[in-house]
């Protein structure tokens, strides 16, 4: 477990944050441009916006190290989650702003990047996978919820501005029918923060290849604008704009454990 963290909590929930960890080994970071070194692609702080849970019952693991060492949300053939669209790859060469990742020349190879997978990629996934089956032997079923966070803008990814709460559910297929209506009328009964239901983000690798409501593991990805709970440009925890957040996060994780 040098590579994540995992809380073991007693609730049939288990929140996933696999692009929060912000270390790189110093034999990649040597490699990384000036830009990428400061890892701006991190889901800055989301797991300390959602340390609330494990006051719930809630388990969590949170990964140590970057997303541009492996992300943790690709399959590990790198399969694109979104056809035809700009996005990342498993290793990433590319930043959100489109920019290089690595010095010329410097990029990994194939054998770099198998290795990266079975260092950092494979553990988390066999622990998600422990997990998930822990809890759901001990309930019956269980939730796993993937929280993330990016730039409101980012043109590279998206066209214009990102809803600030961004649920996906891999189009109603990784949990229940039931489960998507009652995160729809959390988020619909407040007017803080605007939002959409499987736009851009319709929940990656990890919510499309656990979730499986008909065999009790029902998995929902909410991608948030770090815009609501910190400052984008200087990456910045912002405690008032995180509580509000936090309090309409706390009724969705709610909602899941009714």
């Amino acid at each position: 477990m040098d590579t994540f963290t995992l809380h073991r909590g007693t609730a049939p929930l288990l929140v996933s944050v696999p692009h929060d960890g912000t270390l790189v080994p110093d034999d990649i970071a040597a490699r990384l441009t000036d830009a990428a070194r400061k890892v701006p692609d991190t889901d800055w702080h989301i797991a300390r916006l959602y340390g609330f849970a494990r006051e719930m019952g809630a388990s969590m693991i949170v990964p140590k190290y970057s997303r541009y060492v492996v992300d943790l949300n690709r399959s590990e053939d790198d399969v694109s989650l979104y056809p035809g669209q700009n996005t990342t790859g498993l290793c990433p060469v590319v930043r959100f702003s489109g920019d290089p990742v690595y010095r010329q020349g410097q990029e990994p190879t194939a054998e770099e990047i198998q290795a990266r997978v079975d260092r950092f990629w494979r553990p988390y996934h066999e622990a998600l996978r422990a997990e998930l089956g822990r809890l759901k032997q001990q309930h019956g079923r269980v939730v796993l919820w993937e929280g993330h966070s990016i730039r409101g803008e980012l043109p590279f990814l998206f066209d214009g501005r990102l809803p600030d709460l961004n649920l996906g559910t891999a189009g109603g297929a990784s949990c229940s029918p039931a489960l998507q209506e009652r995160l729809e009328s959390v988020l619909a009964s407040q007017d803080r923060y605007d939002f959409v239901v499987n736009g851009r983000f319709k929940g990656g690798h990890i919510t499309r290849h656990y979730g499986d409501p008909a065999g009790g593991i029902e998995a929902v990805q909410m991608e948030t604008s770090q815009r609501t709970y910190m400052d984008e440009e200087s990456f910045a925890w912002d405690e008032g704009r995180a509580t509000a957040m936090q309090a309409v996060l706390r009724r969705l994780l709610e909602s899941v454990l009714e």
